[in-house]
């Protein structure tokens, strides 16, 4: 075990309660216990993010359909509260190319072209999923996303990708479409090709910065998008393209921070901000748990997923009360501050200053600031999410669970970024009943050389006790397996060679009995008792018999019915019936030279 391994086992003992405010505030509780030695590397790397965060954030807020200025606001007020309630050190909370589509899915259409409105929807969806964060949190659900496996999370992100860049190369261009799905606005683009729309000035410049944007990448500790923001506006403004040619740029930025209220929406909008607002939750938190638990390993840090979900809920109040929208975790400016030298959330702090005080002294900086170049950012970031090398793993080891992340990738384009996440959400919740519905199960036999018993079609030389099939359950048995389970076992006695007595089923695998599958037991015992065949159990768990004692049948079968090993089991059936079967367990490591010579 490693420091950083007993680091983790000494904090996890450590944990504090539920009910305790360090629980429910533990970056304050780190501010406590700060080290002044920690203060020069969080400062520094702060004003490193704060290079990122603002053109990242403005990039993100027109990519979820609003102004630009907005993505400032939902960067500042966001990464104060989790440095309050967050659980982990550094991990940087904002804007997130994942989340624009879905935003921009849920706000546009209730908008109307009313870019005030768009922010207030944007606002209260984002109070929304802090709402369902903080509610999940509560209820202890932190493990839900783990039920989204890695293809299907693969899947609806390379299609929120694929959408973002779609949906971004028109602005890239020059020119504006309409559309709701990733292929109606792939056929606006193309449309507004052939129609000649293009704006080559916004092309040059939009295309140039995200050439530099991609080459510069090769340099991890260079400010990318700074310097493609700072450059882009700088030609800009020294030869006014914005008037001569009619390229677009951001304009007048509004002085000073946003006061704090409550988004004013109309009652027939909350249904469909709810619906955003859930998928946003469960998005970004499946996000933010991967990063955090892999920021957590590097640390020797014990992250809490429901101390996680609860930050992430306050982060996105903060930005729903705060004319921002909804926000998640960054795997792009965690890794910078991370690099930077960031010791705990205080550079996230730093970073919001930096941003705030841009805002209050220079926010005239930003109006040259072309929307190309804004549009050529979050592609570059899309370009970030998208995910190949694993996809070809998954391709050549499971190839089922790629055409999964296929469908979900197809579902977010063809159906837009809510409906394609719901969709994920579905073929995950189908892929965890399907492993359950039909799990592995073996009939068990014995084989030379090899202790235990083992499964007869992986080893065909395996011996077969006369009379007796042992049965292996691989998974809990509930409702959704309970009658496959009873055709499986039925099919292994038909498939016996030699008449059979008694069936052991070998449940050290089963978790978990309902009231289905106990029901559906009763009816198996009655039919095998009806063939003069009894069921018997080996190496239950002590959980499942309770669960049998409370539906009554652990006094049906009777305490002599279960046994607490696969071999008691055998050596009772063979003592009872007087079966001529040579017991090799205790030759398995003997040398075939001396087994012939060994008295027998």
């Amino acid at each position: 075990m490693g420091p950083s391994d007993a680091s983790g086992l000494q904090q996890h003992h450590d944990a504090p309660s539920f009910y305790g405010w360090r629980w429910w505030a533990p970056g304050l509780s780190r501010l406590l216990a700060y080290s002044p030695a920690w203060l020069r590397y969080d400062l520094s790397a702060g004003l490193v993010l704060a290079t990122m965060l603002v053109p990242v954030g403005m990039a993100y807020a027109q990519a979820a359909g609003l102004p630009a200025v907005h993505g400032l606001y939902a960067t500042i007020v966001p990464l104060l509260a989790y440095a309050m309630f967050g659980p982990s050190r550094i991990l940087v909370i904002g804007p997130d190319s994942s989340l624009a589509p879905i935003i921009a899915a849920t706000v546009l259409p209730l908008a109307h072209g009313d870019a005030q409105r768009a922010v207030a929807l944007a606002g209260m969806m984002a109070i929304m999923a802090g709402v369902v964060c903080i509610g999940a949190g509560i209820a202890r659900l932190g493990f839900v996303t783990e039920l989204l496996s890695k293809p299907i999370r693969y899947g609806y992100i390379n299609g929120i990708a694929l959408t973002v860049l779609v949906s971004q190369a028109p602005t890239l261009l020059g020119f504006s479409v309409e559309g709701g799905n990733a292929l109606q606005r792939l056929w606006g683009l193309v449309e507004g090709i052939t129609a000649g729309s293009i704006n080559w000035v916004a092309f040059a410049i939009g295309g140039s910065a995200l050439v530099t944007a991609l080459l510069l990448k090769r340099w991890p500790r260079l400010p990318a998008m700074l310097i493609v923001l700072v450059g882009a506006t700088l030609v800009v403004a020294l030869f006014d393209l914005g008037a001569r040619t009619g390229l677009a740029v951001l304009g007048e930025i509004p002085t000073g921070l946003p006061t704090p209220a409550l988004p004013q929406v109309n009652f027939d909008d909350l249904a469909p901000l709810l619906l955003g607002g859930v998928t946003v939750a469960v998005v970004a938190f499946a996000d933010t748990s991967v990063l955090s638990r892999a920021y957590a390993a590097k640390t020797g840090d014990k992250v809490d997923p429901n101390q996680e979900l609860i930050a992430l809920g306050a982060a996105n109040l903060a930005a729903g009360f705060f004319q921002g929208f909804p926000i998640s975790s960054s795997t792009s400016r965690t890794p910078v501050a991370e690099a930077a030298g960031a010791r705990t959330q205080l550079a996230g702090v730093t970073g919001a200053v930096a941003v705030t005080l841009l805002l209050l002294f220079a926010p005239s900086l930003l109006s040259n600031t072309p929307t190309a170049v804004l549009a050529a950012i979050v592609m570059v970031s899309a370009l970030s999410l998208i995910q190949v090398n694993d996809l070809k793993r998954i391709y050549r080891i499971q190839r089922w669970e790629f055409w999964l992340s296929m469908a979900c990738l197809v579902g977010v384009v063809l159906f837009g970024a809510i409906q394609g996440v719901g969709l994920a959400i579905v073929i995950a919740v189908i892929e965890f009943l399907w492993d359950g519905w039909r799990p592995h199960s073996a009939v068990l036999g014995r084989v030379d050389g090899l202790k235990g018993y083992h499964d007869v079609t992986r080893y065909p030389h395996a011996r077969l006790i006369p009379g007796l099939v042992l049965f292996r359950w691989d998974a809990p048995l509930f409702f959704a397996n309970a009658e496959y389970f009873r055709t499986r076992v039925l099919e292994a006695i038909a498939a016996s060679p030699t008449p059979v007595r008694w069936v052991v089923v070998a449940a050290e695998p089963v978790t978990s009995v309902d009231v289905t599958a106990a029901d559906m037991l009763t009816e198996l015992d009655n039919t095998l008792r009806q063939a003069g065949i009894q069921l018997y159990f080996a190496e239950m768990k002590d959980p499942v018999k309770d669960k049998l004692k409370r539906f009554g049948l652990f006094e049906r079968f009777g305490e002599e019915h279960f046994f607490q090993t696969i071999g008691q089991a055998v050596n009772t059936y063979i003592k009872k019936f007087d079966i001529d079967w040579v017991d090799w367990e205790d030759r398995l490591l003997t040398k075939p030279s001396q087994m012939e010579t060994s008295p027998k």
